[in-house]
């Protein structure tokens, strides 16, 4: 990919200086930045990620490895790459991998699923070796059973579970039991990417591996782009397969590359039709998917094979254009040998030095010596009359190889790597990842960016325009101020009843924190106090009383103990009752006029008048009448305790049962001595009447009581106070011209301040926005381009405010009033 237009390079600073004008905007400082931030950060340093997603051994690392011109993943027929790898950038010189291994729990579920697949009934514990050989064993029997280890799914499942366990077994010290253990490649000792690659090609190393990230020098990784290849579709393991499904769907997935095994095989298979099923049903997926069919090759010697790929293409995949026909393995092979001469015959005792040895001394035949020998002889791609070449019987393969490289040279490798067709499919991705998805990111950006800029603009124009409207002259200034002045008297009228109805609700309602402890406070003081009466109570005290009232007498009965009780109890509780509610009343008119006195009505009417207008003095009188109100209501509510309760002597209730057994005790004589006996008794009946009243006072009725005593006067009282205040209009008029003069001046100066504040404003934005468009526009997106605020736009606003009567308030100049 190519770098960024020169007309982006400040891109990141243009779009975060847009969102600190936003930020300078009090009103506007809620809208949330996240999303552009996000783009931005996507926008500058792109992350491309392309996910290859494949059937087993579909030939998914080979294509990647052709891609790269590198031999990183591992690749061979038979073998499933269960572990996620992940190749990004980097320079030539800091070119690293990171492994992170299964964590033992892992292989150990592993192991076990294969197990169960393959039918074992022995238990896969993979730290008993007793059992880990009978596990090989089986495995092996099967494989042979079935001609081989990639004949049929059954042998393709016992090979990863013997991969799996010499896997785990190789690497025990690099493994955790819980935890993915993580290494650079330099605690393994390898001093390159060609050795770090090597051991994790390995297919026991890649089966213990949950990922691999390579970080790699090539010009397609370049840009942020990331190569994904993930385990089979089929693969052995269901949770590798799921692991697939999931970074097909994500999100950050920028390309699907589906690898399809058609090409070879001859139809697809059943996974390969549910993953197209997929991803054509998911408008996000299937836009960003491209098909592949590798080993291409195949249908060159196969009329038959070539047929059925064609009518395959031209019947599932006739709507889309990102068909493309590759050999991984011509184009892999076809690259190394490129760096190849003669000298070591074409790579053979270099890049094949390994493959070609032989236990009887003979040379083996690289496959991908078969396959050029192939493409040669039969494969029709080479035109007669450039490339003469003929593959002999009577040399060897690696001869006949030899020869026709040495014979025809760098022409004829160029040709194999564009009929290998890897070259064209490169650049198909690498012009979809320029063409279409960069500049996908800077649209999102301009999305994102537009409503902040929208909203910006509206705020500066709207500004710009209240301030030009405002009176340059002083006269004007003050001819203006004095004609606002009833409607701000008005408005201050409004928000003192407003504040006063807003506090009475919260007091009716139970919002109000203050007022609600002062409450429980006058509920707590007055249980204390009924306890405290009910525990030193006297029968002797109240005996006294009693005979004293009546002379003539010497002895008194149990009732008359009981109506002194009553009057005594009820009086006492009328004192705590009493005292407790003007308590309650103060506490409540002192927080009310601490909280006036904090207002903004309360700064602008001393503005107005230089007094408050009688607020304070009206609020207080209505503290000394609500509180004599309530003094009231407390002496009713108490009086009505003298009385017992409606249901004290009801058959069948306790009271009446305490009240029988009381007078059965006190009537055992004539003397005071049977009474005072009685005591506990009397104190237990008094309780039993005494607690149901107070309760229901202190928890329903006076508190009723109290809520409506505060609403009908309070409420009164400000719709009242805000009438008187609009009645100071002559008043305040009169105290505005003594300092008129000098505010009209300033604010003119204000003013002006002011709108030449909002105008540099809109010069940056607009340079801002102008910068961005240009980077916009480098990158064709001229539907995106963000609004910029010129004259003719707040002309247009003047005349849309004018005929539709749009007033513009005082709050609009909130923010800028700041600067």
């Amino acid at each position: 990919m190519s770098e960024l237009p020169y007309q982006c390079q400040n891109l990141k600073e243009q779009v975060e200086f847009i969102l600190q004008l936003l930020q300078q905007e009090p009103t506007l400082r809620s809208q949330d930045i996240t999303s552009v931030q996000t783009s931005l950060e996507k926008a500058i340093s792109p992350k491309f990620e392309i996910v290859f997603a494949g059937a087993f051994s579909a030939g998914k690392s080979m294509l990647i490895n052709a891609l790269l011109e590198r031999e990183l993943l591992y690749s061979a027929e038979g073998h499933a790459t269960g572990t996620e790898c992940k190749i990004e950038y980097a320079e030539a010189d800091k070119e690293r991998v990171v492994l992170t291994f299964l964590c033992e729990v892992e292989i150990q579920e592993q192991a076990s699923s294969l197990c169960q697949q393959l039918g074992f009934k022995t238990t896969a514990n993979i730290n008993q070796a007793e059992v880990i050989s009978l596990l090989y064993q089986g495995c092996e029997v099967i494989i042979q059973q079935e001609g081989g280890e990639s004949k049929s799914e059954r042998a393709k499942q016992a090979n990863a579970l013997i991969l799996l366990l010499e896997g785990y077994k190789t690497n025990r010290q690099h493994i955790y039991t819980n935890n993915n253990a993580t290494y650079s490649m330099e605690q393994f000792n390898f001093s390159n990417l060609k050795e770090a690659a090597g051991y994790a090609r390995r297919g026991s190393n890649s089966a213990v591996l949950k990922r691999i990230e390579y970080y790699c020098n090539h010009p397609l990784l370049q840009d942020g782009n990331i190569i994904i290849d993930t385990p089979g579709i089929d693969a052995p393991v269901e949770k590798d397969a799921q692991l697939t499904y999931a970074k097909i769907q994500h999100l950050d997935t920028s390309a699907v590359v589906c690898v399809l095994k058609p090409a070879s095989a001859g139809d697809m298979t059943k996974e390969e039709t549910e993953l197209l099923e997929t991803m054509r049903e998911n408008g996000g997926i299937r836009d960003r998917v491209f098909y592949v069919f590798n080993r291409i090759d195949e249908t060159w010697y196969n009329t038959q094979l070539k047929q059925r790929l064609d009518d395959l293409i031209g019947g599932q995949f006739r709507d889309t254009s990102r068909v493309y026909k590759t050999s991984g393995l011509l184009g892999f092979y076809g690259s190394q040998i490129k760096q190849t001469s003669e000298q070591d015959r074409f790579g053979l005792d270099s890049i094949f030095a390994e493959t070609i040895k032989s236990l009887e001394g003979q040379e083996e035949t690289p496959q991908f010596v078969n396959e050029f020998n192939r493409y040669c002889a039969n494969s029709g791609k080479l035109s007669s009359s450039q490339f003469r070449i003929s593959v002999n019987s009577f040399e060897t393969p690696n001869q006949n190889y030899v020869r026709i490289l040495s014979e025809q040279g760098t022409p004829l490798i160029k040709q194999l790597i564009q009929d290998s067709g890897i070259e064209e499919f490169r650049s198909a991705i690498n012009r979809y990842l320029t063409e279409e998805k960069r500049p996908q990111l800077f649209q999102n950006l301009a999305n994102d960016l537009e409503d902040i800029c929208i909203k910006l603009k509206k705020h500066y124009q709207f500004v710009q325009r209240h301030l030009d409207s405002q009176p340059q002259e002083i006269e004007a200034m003050k001819a203006q101020e004095l004609q606002r002045l009833n409607q701000q008297l008005q408005q201050v009228g409004k928000d003192f009843s407003q504040h006063i109805t807003e506090e009475v609700n919260q007091i009716i309602n139970s919002t109000c924190d203050a007022f609600e402890a002062d409450f429980r406070q006058l509920q707590s003081r007055m249980i204390r106090r009924l306890d405290e009466l009910l525990d030193t109570f006297s029968v002797a005290d109240a005996y006294r009383r009693a005979t004293i009232s009546h002379p003539r007498n010497a002895t008194a009965p149990l009732i008359a103990i009981l109506v002194e009780a009553f009057y005594y109890l009820s009086n006492q509780l009328e004192d705590i009752l009493v005292n407790s509610s003007q308590q309650v009343v103060t506490n409540l008119f002192q927080r009310l006029i601490e909280k006036i006195r904090k207002s903004e009505y309360y700064r602008q009417l001393y503005r107005l008048l230089g007094n408050d207008a009688g607020i304070e003095q009206e609020v207080k009188a209505v503290e000394k009448r609500v509180s004599q109100a309530l003094v009231s209501a407390a002496s009713v509510e108490c009086d009505r305790f003298v009385r017992e309760s409606p249901r004290f002597y009801d058959e069948g209730t306790f009271s009446i049962y305490q009240f029988r057994q009381t007078l059965l005790q006190t009537s055992q004589g004539y003397d005071a001595e049977s009474v005072v006996e009685a005591e506990p008794a009397i104190r237990q009946l008094l309780k039993l009447d005494f607690e149901p009243k107070v309760s229901k006072t202190i928890r329903q009725s006076f508190r009723q009581t109290i809520n409506q005593t505060l609403k009908t006067h309070l409420v009164p009282m400000a719709e009242n106070q805000a009438d008187e205040v609009l009645q100071q209009y002559p008043h305040a008029r009169a105290y505005l011209e003594q300092t008129l003069q000098q505010e009209a001046e300033e604010k003119i100066l204000n003013n002006q301040r002011l709108l030449s504040a909002v105008e540099q404003k809109i010069e940056d934005y607009n340079s801002a926005v102008f910068n961005i468009n240009t980077c916009l526009q480098a990158m064709q997106l001229y539907e995106y381009l963000l609004p910029v605020i010129s004259n003719s736009d707040s002309e247009l606003v003047d005349s849309i405010s004018e005929s539709n009567g749009i007033l513009i308030s005082d709050g609009l100049l909130d923010g800028i009033a700041q600067v």
